[in-house]
């Protein structure tokens, strides 16, 4: 038997130099992960395929089945002629074999044991080595395998991302005039293609242009969920998370008043944990001394603990969080400290800024999903010239919405979250600064029919 290596840039190129050089036959021995790609050790009886003047054929009495017990796998075993040749398809075939070979060897091992204790005593002698110990394994790549097998998967993902965006070009060729035009109206409103397109199948055949729009309206309102003021009925513990500059020391400020009006400042505390921005406990003492509650500064979940202990009295507990970016390494830590806090059901609200980015919001969402999310609070409506793509992300996420505020006043700048309101102030800003509008509808009717 003669050994050679083979190099390639990946596990593909690699086994297909073994197959081309020494034919289906040879015995792959290792694998292992080198600079420039991938390093194959591969064992064969016969000459070199390349020095053979007529290819070999397959022995007709030769066995269609698997290889003889404890022999190592051929080439044509792992990866057949039309078989996966990946890395992950050789560490598997791998392992199967490595598990099969222990399971006989435990097995002999048993039977040798039923039959020492059938036999009268003997002498004791050495015990025999174990055969899994002597057979030879491939050599393990360790880490790099995992790597590999990631890059693999991402590479699959990118490849079902590009089917999927295919999929939905189809599905759009296959919508009538009146749905693609609907189609785009939604796309320009800032609706995420996927949902819109979702909605325009749901349009009725018999009626016009702009009865479809108010349908698809409608539609919209009816997938946006809201919380009906949760927070300042079910009271409780109550955090708001969410990126710098959002609003959240103004909304919980906002929420404290409300609260106190309606059932006192001595019902109400406010909790700060944001030990980074400058004045962060400054400000929100302040809205406390105005308000006429409580306000404690934690700098640890140990201590959020001890506070949570010392207000259980309190039938509402504010706690404002540090802004971070959902990219900064420190909110990974922000996050857990709700993780440290026990005998405490914290309810946390993501704030969320209603101008912000199709694809920042996302990002911000699956951020802060290692939370667990009772909704949102879309703030800063005041500021916004469209809304179709926070109202797509909160829908795609599943994201109840409890609050939208839409200025600085405490506490008149904050309404409990209303779906109808929503789509249909969503439907007046894309009228009224829409760059591709052009859907005769007034506000009035639109309001009616969501």
């Amino acid at each position: 038997m003669k050994i050679r290596r083979f190099f390639g840039k990946d596990m593909r190129e690699a086994l297909s130099q073994v197959k081309n050089e020494l034919g289906s036959d040879a015995v792959i021995m290792s694998n292992r992960k080198v600079a420039d790609g991938i390093e194959l050790v591969a064992a064969y009886d016969k000459e070199p395929v390349a020095k053979l003047s007529v290819p070999p054929k397959a022995s007709a009495s030769a066995p269609a089945g698997r290889a003889p017990e404890g022999k190592l796998p051929t080439l044509s075993e792992i990866i057949g002629d039309d078989g996966p040749d990946t890395l992950r398809a050789l560490l598997e075939k791998q392992a199967e074999q490595k598990a099969a070979v222990a399971q006989r060897v435990e097995a002999s091992n048993a039977q040798a044991q039923q039959r020492e204790q059938a036999a009268p005593a003997v002498t004791p002698r050495a015990a025999a080595p174990s055969f899994v110990n002597s057979v030879a394994e491939p050599e393990q790549t360790g880490g790099e395998s995992l790597a590999d097998i990631r890059a693999e998967i991402a590479s699959l993902r990118n490849v079902l991302q590009f089917q999927l965006a295919d999929m939905q070009q189809q599905q759009q060729s296959r919508l009538n005039p009146q749905q693609r035009y609907l189609h785009q109206q939604l796309c320009d409103m800032g609706i995420t293609q996927n949902l819109a397109a979702q909605l325009v199948t749901y349009t009725p055949a018999d009626c016009n242009e702009r009865e479809a729009w108010l349908y698809l309206l409608k539609l919209l309102s009816n997938r946006l969920t809201t919380n009906n003021d949760d927070i300042l009925t079910q009271q409780g513990v109550v955090a708001l998370v969410g990126p710098t500059g959002t609003g959240k020391t103004t909304t919980i400020a906002k929420l404290a008043a409300r609260y106190a009006q309606k059932y006192g400042a001595d019902q109400v505390a406010l909790i700060t944990i944001d030990t980074y921005r400058i004045a962060a406990y400054e400000q929100l003492a302040t809205y406390g001394k105005i308000i006429g509650c409580p306000v404690r500064k934690a700098q640890s979940g140990e201590q959020l603990a001890d506070l949570l202990f010392q207000l259980r009295n309190k039938r509402l507990v504010l706690i404002d969080t540090a802004g971070f970016s959902q990219r900064d390494s420190r909110l990974i830590s922000q996050l857990a400290t709700f993780k440290q806090v026990s005998g405490q059901q914290v309810k946390n609200y993501l704030i969320v800024q209603g101008n912000t980015q199709q694809a920042t919001l996302k990002h911000i969402i699956n951020a802060y999903k290692s939370i667990d999310l009772q909704g949102c609070i879309i703030t800063k409506l005041d500021e916004c010239y469209s809304l179709g793509e926070v109202i797509s992300n909160v829908i795609e996420a599943q994201l109840p919405v409890s609050y939208v505020a839409d200025g600085q006043q405490v506490p008149e700048d904050i309404h409990v979250a209303n779906a109808k309101s929503i789509i249909s102030l969503a439907a007046k800003l894309y009228k009224k600064y829409g760059l591709n509008h052009t859907i005769n509808s007034s506000d009035v009717n639109t309001a009616q029919a969501v």
